[in-house]
Order: structure tokens, then sequence, then C-alpha cells
């Protein structure tokens, strides 16, 4: 694959699995903006990956910032070819515990982020009627899981949004797909009790927990000319835990 030419933004990328992803498309070629909520992060990881690599700090629940990060890409690459809607956070614990603010702050990154962000994307994809959108989801958005009843609503909501969007936009050239990762090893993941990790790995048939690369090999191939006839769909990366 090669993405010469091809610009890219990702959300959430100044660590875990959206750094993993940003570098991987610069391995490829591609003109990339790392887009997190920190700016000496953003700065220093679009630094560390180098090529042509920017950073942008961007809050994707802010619509002021959001529309900054689409201008300042285009000022600097002209286009916007690919987005990855990768932000996201967690806030678990039981339903019933659960407080108000942490219910919505979730559903707001996880799932507000993306529309937003998607919203001004779509715009210009149109418009080049050219585009690929791959939106990060989670397993847990197909299977759910206690103790994440907000994590798990966001993602699933995120899928519903995918495959209604991809219909929207597909007939101007845009494609709109989902990631969704099992266990993945991340920092996020690192917080999971052992019990809950034991839980995981005992229901992967690959035995072994994956990696952020595994997910931003299944990332670039939606990005990529090769998925071209292919919109609206959900990829498992999960080492068959979601298997029926």
């Amino acid at each position: 694959m090669d993405f010469t030419n091809k610009t890219v933004i990702i959300t959430g990328s100044a660590r875990g699995i959206g750094r993993i992803i940003a570098e991987k498309f610069a391995e490829l070629n591609a003109n990339v903006v790392i887009s997190d909520i920190d700016e000496g992060q953003v700065q220093a990881v679009a630094a560390e990956i180098g090529g042509n690599t920017i950073g942008i700090k961007a809050d994707v629940t802010n619509s002021e910032n959001i529309e900054n990060l689409f201008k300042q890409t285009q000022e600097k690459f002209g286009s916007v070819d690919i987005l990855v809607n990768n932000a996201g956070i967690t806030r678990d614990t039981l339903m019933i515990r659960m407080s108000e603010k942490d219910w919505n702050m979730v559903l707001d990154i996880n799932l507000k982020g993306a529309f937003l962000v998607t919203k001004i994307a779509a715009k210009i994809m149109m418009k080049q009627r050219s585009g690929r959108i791959v939106n990060i989801s989670s397993v847990v958005g197909l299977m759910g899981n206690a103790g994440q009843t907000n994590y798990s609503a966001s993602k699933a909501g995120l899928i519903g949004f995918t495959k209604s969007v991809a219909k929207e936009l597909g007939a101007r050239g845009v494609t709109v797909n989902a990631v969704a990762p099992g266990f993945i090893q991340t920092e996020m993941t690192e917080k999971l009790s052992e019990d809950a990790k034991e839980a995981f790995l005992k229901n992967i048939f690959i035995k072994r927990p994956g990696l952020p690369e595994d997910v931003a090999s299944a990332v670039m191939f939606f990005a990529s000319d090769e998925a071209s006839y292919i919109t609206g769909q959900v990829l498992a990366v999960d080492g068959g835990l979601t298997m029926q």
C-alpha cells in the first residue's frame, strides 16, 4: 500500500492505538495530522514520527477546535483524504454506580466527537467525490461488557453511525467503515483488573492479546484503494473473541 499525496487526520493520536496508526500511515508516505487535546504532546509526537507529519491540538467535542483542525490541514496539505475517528476514553464502573457526568463524558467524546469531526470531513470529501472514513469502535459495542455501559453504548452507537453515514456518502465516492478492536495491549487495557484480563483471554481463540499494529493494519486496508468497494462494514480485530 502507498498513500503518497494522501492526507490523513487521526483523532486521539498522541498515544496508544492512534499513534501506531499514525506511524503506519507515515511509513506508507501519507501526509499525517496528529490530533489530540495536549498541545505539547501533539507536537512532540509529530516531531518524533517525522516525514510529512504535523500536529494540531483539537478537542473533538469542541466545534471551533474541529473547524480549525480541518482549516489548518487544508492550508498545509490542500486536501483531507482519510479520516480516522480514534479519540475515545473510558470511565468504567457498574451501571448503578455510574455518575451522570461519566456517562455524558464518554458519550460526548466517543460518539458525539465522531459526529462533529465526520460532519466537516464529509463536506470536504463530498466535494472531492472521494474519501475514506474509518471509525474505531470496539468489540464491546457488539457484545456489551459489564462495568462498561457508557463505553459499550458509545461504541455500539458508533457502529450504527458508521452504517448510516456509509449510506449517505456512498454515492459521492466516500466509504465509511469501522474497526472493532478486542483485547489490545494499550495503556487503556492495562488499567483492567487481572480477573478482567483473564476473562478476555479465556475467550480469545488465538490465545494472546492483540497489538496496536494489528488494529493499524485493518485501518490501512479500509483506507486503501484495495477497499474501494467496501463500505458500511465492521471488522472485528479480536483474535476470535466475538466469533459465533
